[in-house]
């Protein structure tokens, strides 16, 4: 056999190792050039690798959580028949030189305590063997291999074999859509659905263990931290939104109907932005490296976003700048773009201060984790309407909860309570939210 052997490639900014998340390829499977063989995070990144050649998969370095390092072997593939053609194309056939990496996609991972992350495509920086026919033709001939009707080895898990036995169902009469023809789940599920075989009843366990890895282990990693590392203070205040209420149906009752609705969020962000120009302080990074904070003129206000692979805080760069509607709408396209896994990087890294809110699962009061090296977050509850006493009289007014959450070492608990404060009396009083200073 001649074997190519690919290494963890160097992903750059200091990366040493990387983390397996999921293999999408296995000893056996015969792939393609280019074809998604296994993702992988660092600190910085989420990165989906292709195969940088074609043939068939020979071993793998590692199983999902398990870190390989930069430059040690993680995939070994037999070109078989392409060997020669490989030694002529590479000085050294069997090694991608310095461990570099084809083109591949990457998602940005959290930089903060939630903010995970995006993709952007990578240029190609490591060296392509050539595909050779022969390599292709094994390729063909095991994709063949596995189609109904095949005589050769099923590939599938230990797991559909066993479902497949109860059920009274021929593997080889199953066509599997999985990498290389490896017959999947649903495959069978759907075979036995043409053929009216019962599925055999399944017990679920009583227990489970759900490895923590990639993105959730990076959240992980960064919550702890930054509740470990920052002594938080806590700050909650009631805010009669009663206003603000109103001023918000009326502006969406102006708005076409696929304009999309106006929420209290792009409210709370352009009151926030003005009131920042009294409190600078609480507009800082700090960089604990060098020991200082950098005040930052701008308001780049990231939004925690919940989204199918864990919470992403996208960024509105310049909050300042932009009017109430390209605020909505800029908010509206970032939380679009972090739940659909299509944000940049840049999209979701670099924000000054971070806006948190739960919508109608906002419940009374929350404890936010600062979203180091932010050193200020600010929380939104829900908005009820609640019996209060109003100008010496009980009416019904809706009241909504701001939780907040500071550092303590480089945020005083006075200027804390003054900044919400301050953003609890525009708030109350819509107008002026649109004065500045």
């Amino acid at each position: 056999m001649n074997h190519y052997i690919f290494k963890m490639p160097d992903l750059g900014e200091g990366t040493v190792d990387a983390e397996i998340v999921a293999w999408h390829t296995q000893p056996g499977d015969a792939v393609s050039e280019d074809q998604l063989i296994v993702e992988v995070m660092t600190d910085k990144a989420a990165v989906e690798v292709p195969a940088p050649v074609s043939g068939r998969v020979v071993s793998i370095t590692g199983a999902p959580g398990d870190k390989v390092a930069v430059g040690s072997p993680l995939i070994v593939f037999d070109l078989g028949a392409t060997a020669a053609v490989q030694a002529q194309a590479v000085p050294e056939p069997t090694v991608l030189p310095g461990g570099r990496a084809p083109a591949v996609a990457i998602t940005a991972a959290p930089t903060g305590a939630g903010a995970p992350a995006v993709q952007f495509a990578a240029a190609p920086t490591g060296v392509r063997a050539p595909a050779a026919a022969a390599s292709a033709a094994a390729a063909a001939a095991e994709l063949g291999a596995s189609q109904p009707g095949r005589t050769g080895r099923v590939k599938t898990s230990p797991a559909t074999r066993r479902r497949a036995r109860e059920a009274g169902i021929d593997l080889t009469t199953v066509a599997g859509s999985g990498p290389g023809g490896r017959i999947l789940r649903d495959d069978l599920a759907a075979a036995t659905a043409q053929t009216g075989s019962p599925a055999a009843p399944e017990t679920a366990p009583a227990t489970s263990e759900i490895k923590v890895i990639g993105l959730r282990r990076l959240i992980a990693e960064r919550m702890s931290e930054a509740k470990r590392s920052i002594p938080h203070f806590s700050y909650v205040e009631e805010v009669d939104v009663t206003e603000l209420e109103s001023l918000r149906a009326h502006l969406n009752a102006t708005r076409p109907a696929d304009a999309g609705s106006l929420s209290y969020l792009p409210l709370v962000v352009v009151a926030l932005t003005r009131v920042l120009e009294s409190f600078p302080q609480c507009n800082v990074l700090y960089d604990a490296a060098r020991g200082v904070l950098v005040r930052h003129r701008a308001v780049h206000v990231g939004i925690a976003t919940q989204t199918p692979d864990g919470l992403k805080v996208p960024v509105v760069r310049h909050a300042e700048s932009l009017g109430l509607w390209q605020l909505a709408g800029e908010i509206r396209r970032l939380a679009e773009r972090a739940r659909s896994a299509k944000a940049t990087r840049e999209e979701l890294t670099g924000s000054t201060i971070t806006v948190t809110s739960l919508g109608k699962l906002g419940g009374i009061a929350s404890t936010p984790i600062i979203n180091a090296p932010e050193v200020a977050i600010i929380g939104l509850n829900k908005a009820l309407e609640r019996p209060v006493v109003h100008q010496g009289t009980v009416v019904v007014r809706r009241i909504m909860n701001l939780s907040s959450s500071f550092d303590h070492r480089f945020v005083d608990g006075y200027d804390a309570a003054a900044m919400i404060q301050a953003l609890k009396e525009r708030l109350e009083h819509p107008a002026t939210i649109f004065i500045p200073r």
